[in-house]
């Protein structure tokens, strides 16, 4: 799939060419990128050692024949795999923040991330407050909450170690040691017994969510990421149940908990009718996450 070689393509004729073969293709996008034209564009920009959102300032840049190649050589290896591109490159971007990524986790991604960048958690966020970021993964959640509110301290915890290796990274990477800490545990028996002093201002909480008929679905892109972080049971909300039953004792008094539920919103209520859940708004619409305030999980 590459270009003649003695072709001289600027960025944006190569983002065009690649994205024309990756959609020629029919792979399966979400991992950070949207579609074709978007994932042509960070392989691009990977060239250029640039964000993606900085590489569409130098569209009319002239590339060389070695970036070209590079480019294409990747184009190649995300169709023949089928991996996330994230794991190929070894970085994905998340609200514009890049983090580490590899297959030990799965790719940073969250609708939550856009609640907590746009201002929307800030009634839950006293300056000095504390926050859990319970099945953190690789982290991304926990170092957006730390970037954005500088003052809060962050706990994240997780089941799988070699998820916080990735965490660790990210943490590194962005200077946060002192202000997000890293715990490992399967959910709650990652911390401490609760008491007054460390009870919780805000819980967040992207878990393993996905039905047991979506996961048998998943195409090879999502299969490429670690089950343990998708697999909800047989209606998704296996792991919520246990998440909700015992939110209440790390919660402050006026705390709250974040939970993303992607497509599983017939099986929340189902599961939860009794729960007056409050729907955020997020770009995917409002049945994707939800806030529960202490006081009515109580």
């Amino acid at each position: 799939m590459d270009p003649e070689p003695a072709q001289a393509l600027t960025v944006n004729q190569c983002i065009d060419q690649i994205a024309q073969k990756l959609e020629a293709a029919k792979l399966h996008y979400g991992h950070g990128a949207i579609d074709a034209q978007s994932e042509a564009l960070w392989i691009v920009s990977k060239q250029l050692e640039l964000s993606p959102a900085d590489a569409l300032d130098h569209l009319d840049q002239e590339l060389t024949s070695g970036q070209i190649q590079n480019a294409c050589s990747i184009a190649e290896q995300r169709i023949s795999t089928r991996k996330p591109l994230a794991y190929i490159l070894g970085e994905a971007w998340l609200m514009g923040v890049p983090f580490f990524c590899n297959e030990q986790s799965i790719v940073p991604r969250s609708w939550i991330a856009e609640l907590i960048v746009n201002g929307s958690l800030e009634p839950w966020l006293p300056a000095d407050g504390k926050v859990l970021d319970l099945c953190t993964g690789n982290g991304s959640l926990a170092i957006l909450l730390a970037l954005s509110c500088p003052d809060i301290h962050v706990s994240a915890c997780d089941i799988s170690l070699p998820a916080l290796s990735v965490a660790a990274r990210n943490v590194d990477l962005h200077g946060l040691n002192s202000q997000v800490e890293l715990l490992e545990g399967d959910l709650w028996d990652a911390l401490p017994e609760p008491n007054e002093d460390n009870l919780f201002d805000l819980i967040v909480c992207n878990p393993p969510y996905v039905n047991a008929k979506s996961m048998s679905l998943l195409p090879a892109e999502y299969q490429a990421e670690p089950a343990l972080a998708l697999a909800g049971g047989n209606d998704g909300m296996d792991l919520i149940r246990k998440i909700i039953a015992q939110a209440p004792d790390y919660l402050s008094e006026r705390g709250a908990i974040l939970l993303e539920i992607g497509n599983e919103y017939e099986n929340f209520k189902k599961a939860f009718p009794q729960i007056p859940a409050i729907w955020m708004e997020v770009s995917a619409g409002e049945e994707q996450v939800l806030l529960i305030q202490a006081e009515d999980l109580r």
